[in-house]
């Protein structure tokens, strides 16, 4: 394993040698799939080869749904530039002393590598801080946490010193809730609140889940079949049995987190603003549910709907961010 920095030659080389092929044919673009012929099986090979060679874990490479070969070089060049070993929290673009910082919370089987490349699109005086749970990525050592209430206790207990100044919170399906009930902890403790709570794709808190729509219960090829229909997975980690059964215990833990999650009797609405955002075509979260999370705030500031389904963010990256950086300001001013 190497810890020096990687070029894109190397990588052309090694993605060759899996496939037999001339290094030139692996051009920068070539579509793994359409054009490079790559199944889950090479894919999977190609993701053990980049572990043994630069020391990036194979599930990360997997679950980046890196398409060519620029972008697999993105992928692994931003792993090694922000490994910090067992630790959460991943800063892409480190800052003596950043004016805000924005937490970002990934969403149930994956990681902070939904928030890839999302650093440029904020002000340059902003530190992203991208969360990482136990048992992927880097922290792929570790075990799952699937209880609320013991990755809240984890997550609080990695973002504590990082609280000494302005600061927001965004979260994407699991990861709104994760900001919701980490928000709620800090009020319940008193200690420093979010100026700003932003929870993307997950319905505002509500009675028990229906014990017919518990994912976590379900047998491997109705839960496929579910995460298929939720659109968003990469096909690699659902068409192939070697494949799913490296994730799948990543998926379940998540969903028990989510499914065994008791929402609190009238919680008290929290003073911090809260702005919601959704895909217009997500088959997990309607409108209805999205404009709920109004009585769980004293200062509802919106909902805002983007083209696209529960994962519409990875194709609205920049206008989401700029919607982020306004509400943020807005809310403190």
């Amino acid at each position: 394993m190497t810890t020096a920095p990687v070029n894109i030659e190397q990588l052309r080389a090694l993605i060759a040698g899996a496939l037999e092929i001339e290094p030139e044919e692996v051009t920068d673009e070539a579509h793994f799939t359409d054009e490079l012929d790559i199944d889950s099986l090479l894919m999977l090979e190609i993701s053990t080869r980049v572990e043994t060679a630069f020391g990036v874990p194979e599930n990360t490479v997997i679950i980046s749904g890196a398409r060519t070969l620029a972008e697999l070089h993105a992928v692994v060049v931003s792993n090694l530039a922000s490994k910090t070993p067992a630790q959460p929290v991943i800063r892409p673009r480190p800052l003596h002393d950043p004016a805000t910082r924005l937490f970002l919370f990934h969403h149930a089987g994956g990681s902070h590598l939904l928030y890839r490349g999302w650093a440029e699109l904020f002000p340059q005086d902003w530190e992203l801080c991208l969360l990482e749970a136990p048992g992927r990525g880097h922290l792929q050592t570790l075990p799952l946490i699937d209880d609320c209430d013991q990755l809240i206790d984890y997550v609080h207990t990695a973002i504590a010193p990082l609280l000494d100044r302005p600061f927001g919170f965004f979260g994407h399906s699991m990861g709104a809730l994760i900001t919701y009930q980490l928000t709620r902890r800090l009020h319940h403790e008193g200690a420093p609140l979010p100026t700003w709570l932003g929870v993307s794709a997950y319905g505002a808190p509500r009675g028990e889940v229906s014990a017919n729509n518990r994912p976590h219960l379900m047998s491997d090829d109705e839960l496929r079949g579910w995460l298929r229909t939720a659109g968003g997975s990469q096909p690699q980690l659902l068409d192939d049995d070697t494949v799913w059964h490296k994730f799948a215990p990543v998926f379940r833990g998540d969903f028990k987190l989510l499914d065994t999650w008791a929402p609190p009797r009238a919680p008290e609405p929290l003073p911090v603003p809260l702005s919601v955002f959704g895909g217009r075509r997500d088959k997990l979260t309607d409108e209805d549910s999205l404009l709920s999370w109004e009585a769980f705030t004293t200062h509802f500031r919106g909902l805002k709907l983007y083209e696209g389904d529960h994962f519409y963010l990875t194709s609205h990256r920049r206008p989401l961010a700029a919607a982020i950086t306004a509400a943020m300001r807005s809310a403190a001013a």
